[in-house]
Formats: structure tokens, sequence, C-alpha cells
């Protein structure tokens, strides 16, 4: 029982207990209506019923509770009192104590959370700053590259001019299909002819992939700065709006539950590795672009004083090319003849094969009709009889025949489409063949017999100098 509770009051039983006599001079009361039994003062209830009557219980005189309990009753409640006050008084000691501690508490927590915010808005400042100077630096190093992508495009664009009729031979060489694209010793005569400028060709495309790759890893080191520092303005600016905002400030309200609500992805180390990385990463790119550059004016001082052309005749490794065109497209057309026979042998076998599988559906549509017909014996009749055996064998036998003999098919329709694959292939390479003869000794012979060359050629460009 808690202190402030009151004890129970006990009511006891009357001093005088209803004796034998008393129960004869009460009446028994039938009617239980309330206001049948006021007087007088019922008739207000129910004037229907105003009848007086006398009640010899009215002159019975016995206590329903003692002196003791009265006095007993009032001091419980007395000594409620006292409690109930003195708990009253401690409680609003308590809750003045709490005002002032919470107070305390909010005013020093939200002083807290201002500066930090302060802290914040300086520490984003910082790193937007840091930011920027980057994006700036990296933008300056994106223009450089990209000037000395152009120059070198250039430089390699004017590459085709001083060779244009040993490149001509090269290009119609590129021509040719298929397996016809060998580097014979056709390709290697040629490739000899040019080397100084393929070489430097090949330098100045190796060098241009890496500047566009080098230009792709730029912009995007660049874009995640930007990103970067886009964020960090969006965010300073919320930062410093909030650690404005005061207790009298407007647009204040409530947001039940918000501070539940975690949708934080970084904490503050993660947070600002994230941006050293950003920074590290451009500086990274920025020093590989800057060894590119180096590079490619390298690349092309030395292809500058290079590119000289030397004449070398390949006629002879022409004609024995074309030779061996010829040859090889003569046994193909051989062969082609023979793989056409055995594709006409093949076609037959597969009509046999065809019509012997169709002719195993009567036998097995009669042997499956039979099974059928016998299920339908009644009683004792259902017999595992030696023709149930039989039929089912034979149904099983005709089975395994038509599965074989449709294996049988299975393969010679796969040889079929590989002969006429073959075929097809052969029809390919013979028209490869032809074409490659047409290049070679109408295209390219036609050109080299009267292939100009200059030995007093001086150099073969004015490289543009970065």
């Amino acid at each position: 029982m808690a202190y402030y509770d009151s004890p129970a009051l006990v009511r006891t039983r009357s001093a005088t207990p209803m004796t034998p006599e008393m129960s004869k001079i009460l009446p028994y009361v039938t009617d239980k209506t309330i206001a049948r039994h006021l007087g007088s003062y019922g008739r207000s209830l129910d004037l229907g019923h105003a009848k007086n009557y006398f009640n010899p219980a009215t002159r019975t005189v016995y206590s329903r509770y003692q002196p003791n309990d009265w006095f007993l009753s009032n001091s419980v409640n007395y000594s409620m009192s006292d409690k109930e006050r003195s708990f009253a008084e401690r409680l609003r000691a308590d809750a003045w104590r709490a005002v002032k501690e919470t107070d305390a508490r909010t005013r020093n927590r939200q002083n807290d959370v201002t500066k930090r915010l302060g802290e914040r808005v300086y520490d984003i400042s910082f790193w937007k700053s840091e930011l920027n100077n980057e994006i700036n630096a990296m933008a300056a190093e994106i223009e450089n590259l990209k000037e000395y992508k152009r120059t070198c495009e250039k430089a390699f664009a004017d590459t085709a001019n001083p060779l244009h009729i040993a490149e001509e031979c090269l290009m119609n060489r590129e021509k040719r299909q298929g397996i016809d694209l060998v580097n014979d010793d056709v390709e290697k005569s040629l490739v000899k002819e040019v080397e100084v400028i393929k070489k430097c060709q090949a330098k100045m495309k190796k060098v241009l992939d890496k500047a566009y790759v080098q230009l792709k890893m730029d912009r995007a080191a660049q874009h995640a700065l930007e990103i970067d520092a886009k964020d960090k303005h969006h965010a300073q600016n919320l930062d410093d709006r909030m650690q404005q905002l005061r207790n009298s400030s407007a647009g204040v309200g409530y947001v039940p539950g918000i501070e539940n609500i975690d949708n934080t992805i970084t904490i503050p180390e993660s947070w600002a590795r994230y941006t050293q990385e950003n920074i590290a990463r451009s500086q990274k790119e920025r020093a590989a672009s800057e060894r590119l550059r180096g590079e490619i004016d390298s690349t092309l001082r030395q292809c500058a004083n290079d590119m000289w052309n030397n004449f070398n005749a390949v006629n002879n490794a022409f004609n024995t090319r074309i030779r061996e065109t010829t040859d090889a497209r003569n046994k193909l057309q051989a062969h082609l003849q023979r793989t056409m026979q055995e594709i006409f042998d093949m076609e037959r076998n597969i009509a046999l094969l065809r019509k012997a599988i169709m002719d195993k559906e009567q036998p097995m549509k009669v042997a499956q009709t039979r099974l059928d017909e016998r299920t339908r014996r009644i009683n004792v009749e259902l017999c595992n009889d030696p023709v149930m055996k039989s039929l089912q064998r034979e149904v099983n036998e005709i089975r395994e025949s038509v599965r074989i003999l449709k294996e049988r098919l299975k393969a010679s329709e796969l040889s079929l489409a590989r002969l006429i694959k073959t075929k097809a292939n052969l029809e390919h390479d013979i028209s490869v063949k032809d074409n490659s003869l047409k290049i070679d000794a109408s295209f390219c012979m036609g050109m080299r017999k009267g292939f100009p060359m200059d030995p007093k050629v001086g150099p073969i460009f004015q490289m543009p100098i970065c």
C-alpha cells in the first residue's frame, strides 16, 4: 500500500441483530419501486402512486457503524490530506528544479549545436575553397591537353599525302575478305615500303588514344570535384542558415519523429576522406596529363625528323601471291563439286530415313489400339496373359526402332547441314579468292606499274611543334 493510499473502511455488523420478532414486525415488500416507499416525498417522482403507508421499520433503532469507526474515518482523511499535501509540495519542488535544469540543459545544448554548426560551416568553406582551386587547375590542364591533342591530330592527318600511292595499295588490300586478310609477303613488302610513316602513325595514334582516354579521366575527375563543390556549397548555405536560426526566428516548427530519421551516409572522417580522395584523384590525373603532353611533344618532334619515304619493289611478291591465289581457287572449285555430289546423296538418305519412320506409324497405331481395347476387359478377364506381354514388347520395339531411326535421321540432317555449311564456306572462299585476285592483279599491280617516286624529296611534312 502506498503512503498516500487510505486504509480500507470495514463495515461491522449492527449491534442489534435482527431477531425473529423483528422480522415478523417488518413487512415483506414485493414492490421494488423506490418512489412507492418515499411517502409524500415520492409524489413528485410517481404521481400515479401517491398512497402512503406505515413502515414499522422506521421506528426500529440500530446503528450501521460504531463511533470509533466515525472517528477513525476522520483521522484517516486528515492523515491522507497531510500526506497528499506533502507529496504535492515535494512534487512542485521537483518540477521547479526539473524546469530549471531542463531549461539550462536546452540552452547549453542549443549553444553547443550552434557552435558546432559554425565549425562545420568553416570546415565546409575550407574544403570548398580547396575544391575550387583544384577545379580551376584541372580546367586549365584540360585545355592544354586538348590543344596538344588537336596538334597531334593535324600531324596525323598530314601523313596521308606523302605516300598516297603506297597507301592506296594498302587500302585496296584491306578490302580483301575473310581468310585472305593475311599478313603475306606482299603485305610485309608494302609495310616495309612505308614503315617509317606507319611507325610514326602508330606512335601518333597511340598518343592520341592516350589523350582521348586521359581527357575522359580528367573530365571525370573534374566532374567529381564539381559535384563535391556543389554539394558543399549547398551544405554550407544550409548549415549557415541553420546557424543563424534562433528560437524567435520565423519558419521554425514541429517535425514529429524527425529525430528518429537517420539518412546520413558518412561520418566526419569519411566525409573529409571523400573530398581528399577527390582532390588526390584530380592531382594524380593532372600529373598524368602533364606527362602525356610531354610524350606528345617528343613524339611529334621525333616523327618530324624520321619521316622519309623509301621505295622498294614488291612486284615479284605480288606475282607470286597471284599465282598462289589462282591455284588455291582452282582446288577449292574441285572440292566444291565433290561436296555438292555428297549433299545430293545425303538428301536421298534423309528421305529414305523419313519414309522408314513414317512406315512405323501404322504398326504402332495397331499395337496401341490392341492394348487400349484389351484394357476394357472386365473382372477376371483382365489377365496379364502372353498376348498382353507381346503387345507391350511390340510397342517398345517399335518405339525403340523409331528412336534409332530418328537418331540416324538427326545425325544425317546434321551432316547435311554441315555439308551445306561447307559448301557455303567453299563458295564464300572462292569469292574471296576472286576478290583478292581482282585487287592484287588489277588494282595494285595496275597502279604500281607507274608508281611515282622522287628520291630527292625532302621532309615529308612540316610537323607543327607545340
